[in-house]
């Protein structure tokens, strides 16, 4: 087979001569050989053509000369060149891929494919099948294909009494170059040819017939022996051309009068030998669109025609270079569904009620769209989303290749004033601000939001799920589980506490040989060390890799950890306010002789882990970063790791799904990713990198992606931009500062805001003196966000008690503090039309473009860095280290070599004077 190759392709390149298409005949030749031949006993399929031909030589009157095919599959290739040429040009990482699905051995057609795909610049996949493969094997195929993002294309090539419903039913409509699904079919039918993919072997006897001159206008058409799409494909294409089409089978009653009447006779399936060629009458032209028939399988079936207008022998090969076209045609539409559109969203309409009924009561009365639906209307492909019920879903973190070339949207940090106990409303302004950009203003948006942990849900602060009509709904859903990723942080987190005091035990009970042959086991006579565990002999600088070559000392060095559990650092944990699990006593059990020590759980958001999944971009990234986890310190000083306990790979097991963000529905309809929650006053208190990520490659260049900052801008601003930032490469473009009257009147000398405790009057009625003494913290706040180059708006979250006085006062004292503009927002009241103003108000913020810088060089000392934060952020004349935190410092500069700081402080209030012990 491989010793065609040079020939067809050097016949594809050639110019045309007279008679019979060079192409073709090298085809012929080549089906004379092995893997192509006729049965036994036949003539080769080529030199009965030869003859056929020759005998065919005098043609009788009206006969047409055939049209010189191999000029028109070398146009159709040529033109396909051209536009994907034009399209690389445009995007060069855009790589094509055919995905041909073959069922038994057909090599010739598998030639043909691959040389037209090299001359068109296409790369083309053959999935090889054994002639016998049954439907389900097909159909798994199939869906492999249809979940690969790189494959843009899929043909099938399988006989035609496997193409079966179910198997129909299981290709993409979007990758079926060869327009057999219903779908395309239904699409072609109603007329809209220009949006679905038309059979290649129907566009082929159609372009051979108008190439050869023939006027389809009013000639009767006979379509024999076609079966499903194109027999379909074929009526609906002649009828389009004003030909009256008729279709029958080989075995039709009246099959010899309809070919004595018809103009056109196509062959959809080889001809039997009972049907003899004196039925077609002189000067009918007479296709033949059977695969079999390039491929060399008709054998004495084949139809020896002669004194006819023309002999398409070669359909096949015309259909397999307008399936090259289809497929360009596929990889174009393709290119142009990354580019940058509007939504076409199908927004929630929402109506309001005064009062205002409880948040629960109005998400219960509001219908979420269906996840997939949703996803659709955003642009995510279906193999690209996990669904998870009917309201949530999880996104694929391919989607970041597949749009790897496009331009990220606009970045939007929603932070706030320092709070009260109540919250100042960040979530339900992020919600607020995107139903308006995109349910009002037509705009793309993406809501991020941090997943809560069920502590402050069961507390008195409550759900995170925004309020009153500025919601993330089903309310229940987003509060409570989700999908899980919460109890997959808390399972791998656990799984590490006890990998910790179970290697305690081990090493005070055993030997160093007996710890070693634990640890390094023979498995089926066979002793190897695992790949962590040769990172770790890397580490401790030994060189060897066969487990037998170790000296007694290399594998004490190797075995033992030597914790040290007075510094021990990782505790195990569990989403819910258990105040009698902070303080416990672990291994008090007879089966840990007596290896006792004081632990604690801590709440499950304030995991390591849960920093490092919203931290991390790649699942390989996470793997790192988990390895990366100090636990402890050995007895020598030197940090413990979990790649030294060797839970790593595990522990990446574990969080395989939580690392996908999460996709759920505001009350209006448009898209919120709720991933990671890390708490801001002990974490870094941001939602996910890879949401802001993915969320800003699906809004496009034009669109919007608001995240929020957990508490005060100067704990959760600060290090959005310190630490995120610099762990995403992500400049933001706008922030917004939340702020309320009555957050300001506590600041301002108000009393004091207990949850659960009505408000005193202060808070409910008109005090003027009250709000402007507590701008001061709105002031501080607006020149913080200034400490890193973004231009800040003012989101004042009006509340029923606030009068317009104070609104005015508020929003005044703000501009003339610095901020870009001030926008009292109703949403809470009315949904996104209450915050269009601060929508059109973050829209100018954006485009007047930021001057964005870090606060601090991650170079600098430690000591150094807490200095300029608490000097920059906190106004502190300076800072003062207790013994305990310098030793802590000293320690932490000796195991790392580069610390981004992330300091722990109280929520409530901005200190004067900054002390860290």
């Amino acid at each position: 087979m491989s010793a065609r190759l040079p020939l067809l392709l050097r016949q594809l390149r050639s110019p045309q001569l007279p008679g019979r298409p060079r192409l073709l005949r090298a085809l012929c030749r080549a089906s004379s050989g092995g893997g192509g031949g006729c049965g036994g006993g036949e003539a080769p399929l080529g030199q009965q053509r030869l003859r056929d031909s020759q005998a065919g030589s005098s043609r009788g009157p009206g006969s047409r000369a055939p049209p010189a095919r191999d000029s028109i599959v070398r146009e159709v290739i040529q033109n396909s060149k051209e536009v994907l040429s034009l399209l690389q040009e445009k995007n060069p990482a855009f790589k094509p891929v055919l995905a041909v699905i073959q069922a038994g051995e057909d090599n010739l057609m598998q030639e043909i494919n691959q040389k037209l795909a090299e001359e068109a610049g296409l790369n083309i996949t053959h999935i090889c099948l054994p002639a016998d493969s049954s439907e389900d094997e097909i159909i798994d195929e199939i869906l492999k294909i249809n979940e690969d993002s790189r494959v843009h294309g899929l043909a099938l090539q399988i006989s035609e009494t496997s193409f079966s419903s179910k198997i129909l039913h299981a290709l993409k409509p979007e990758k079926d170059v060869d327009g057999v699904t219903d779908v395309n079919l239904g699409k072609l039918v109603r007329g809209d040819a220009h949006d679905c993919f038309v059979s290649p072997v129907a566009r082929a006897v159609i372009e051979l017939l108008e190439k050869s001159g023939v006027n389809l206008d009013g000639r009767k058409i006979l379509v024999i022996g076609a079966h499903g799409s194109l027999e379909a494909t074929l009526q609906c294409l002649f009828q389009r051309k004003g030909s009256m089409t008729m279709s029958s089978q080989w075995k039709a009653p009246q099959l010899q009068s309809k070919l004595h009447e018809a103009d056109v006779v196509i062959f959809g399936s080889p001809k039997p030998e009972e049907v003899p060629l004196s039925w077609i009458q002189q000067g009918t032209t007479v296709l033949n669109c059977s695969h079999d028939f390039l491929s060399g399988k008709l054998g004495c079936g084949s139809p020896g025609i002669h004194g006819h207008s023309l002999i398409a022998e070669d359909v096949s090969l015309l259909a397999a270079a307008l399936r090259i076209q289809n497929m360009v045609g596929s990889g174009r539409r393709w290119l142009r569904e990354q580019q940058y559109r509007r939504w076409k969203l199908h927004c929630l309409k929402l109506q309001p009620l005064s009062p205002v009924p409880s948040d629960i009561e109005i998400s219960r009365a509001q219908t979420p769209k269906a996840v997939d639906v949703l996803a659709k209307e955003i642009g995510l492909l279906e193999d690209e989303i996990e669904i998870y019920g009917r309201s949530k879903a999880k996104v694929r973190l391919s989607l970041l290749e597949r749009l790897k070339d496009q331009a990220d949207g606009k970045y939007v940090l929603v932070a706030g004033i320092t709070p009260t106990p109540l919250g100042e409303g960040k979530s339900t302004v992020t919600i607020g601000l995107v139903q308006a950009m995109t349910a009002h203003l037509n705009v793309n948006s993406f809501a991020c939001l941090r997943q809560p942990s069920q502590g402050p849900t069961f507390g008195v602060k409550g759900g995170a799920a925004g309020g009153g009509y500025a919601q993330v709904i089903p309310m229940e859903e987003f509060n409570l589980h989700l999908t899980g990723d919460i109890h997959a942080i808390t399972a791998a987190n656990n799984l590490l506490a006890a990998a910790i005091d179970t290697r305690i035990l081990h090493e005070n009970t055993q030997t160093d040989k007996a710890l070693y042959n634990r640890l390094v086991p023979s498995v089926n006579g066979i002793r190897e060390f695992s790949k962590i565990q040769l990172a770790r002999l890397k580490k401790l600088g030994i060189n060897k890799t066969d487990p037998g070559t170790l000296t007694e000392d290399e594998m004490r060095k190797f075995a033992r950890l030597d914790i040290d559990p007075a510094t021990i650092t990782w505790q195990r944990v569990l989403d819910t306010n258990d105040r009698f699990l902070r303080k416990i006593t672990v291994g008090q059990g007879n089966t840990e002789k007596g290896h006792s020590r004081q632990a604690q759980f801590d709440i499950a958001v304030a995991s390591e882990i849960m920093a490092v999944l919203a931290l991390t971009d790649s699942l390989k990234d996470m793997k790192e970063r988990l390895g990366r986890m100090v636990v402890a310190s050995d007895k020598n000083g030197q940090p413990v790791t979990a790649d030294d306990l060797g839970v790593t790979g595990a522990l990446t097991v574990l969080m395989k799904d939580a690392i996908k963000p999460n996709l759920m529905q505001t009350l209006e309809g448009t898209p919120v990713f709720v991933h990671a929650g890390p708490f801001a006053n002990i974490a870094h208190g941001n939602s996910s990198v890879l949401a802001d990520k993915i969320a800003l490659k699906l809004v496009g260049e034009e669109g919007f992606v608001v995240t929020e900052a957990g508490f005060g801008a100067d704990i959760g601003m600060e290090k959005f931009f310190n630490i995120k930032c610099r762990a995403s490469g992500l400049v933001p473009n706008v922030v917004v500062l939340v702020a309320t009257v009555r957050a300001l009147k506590m600041h301002g000398g108000g009393p004091s805001v207990t949850a659960g405790v009505p408000l005193k009057k202060e808070y409910t009625e008109e005090n003027l003196q009250l709000v402007a003494d507590g701008c001061c913290n709105l002031k501080k706040q607006i020149q913080i966000a200034q400490l890193f180059g973004v231009p800040v708006v003012v989101a004042l979250n009006v509340f029923k008690t606030d009068t317009r006085a104070e609104i005015d006062l508020v929003c005044e004292l703000a501009k003339q503090a610095g901020a870009f503009d001030a926008v009292p927002c109703y949403h809470w009241s009315v949904g996104g039309k209450g915050s269009v103003d601060l929508a059109w108000a973050v829209s100018e913020a954006a485009h007047k473009g930021s001057r964005f810088q870090f606060l601090y060089d991650v170079q600098l000392p430690i000591v150094e860095k807490i200095r300029t934060i608490a000097q920059a952020v906190y106004g502190a004349r300076d800072i003062e280290l207790s013994s305990e935190a310098q030793s802590k410092i000293d320690r932490y500069t000796e195991q790392v070599k580069v610390v981004v700081l992330g300091e722990t402080k109280i929520q409530f209030r901005l200190w004067k004077v900054f002390t860290l012990t």
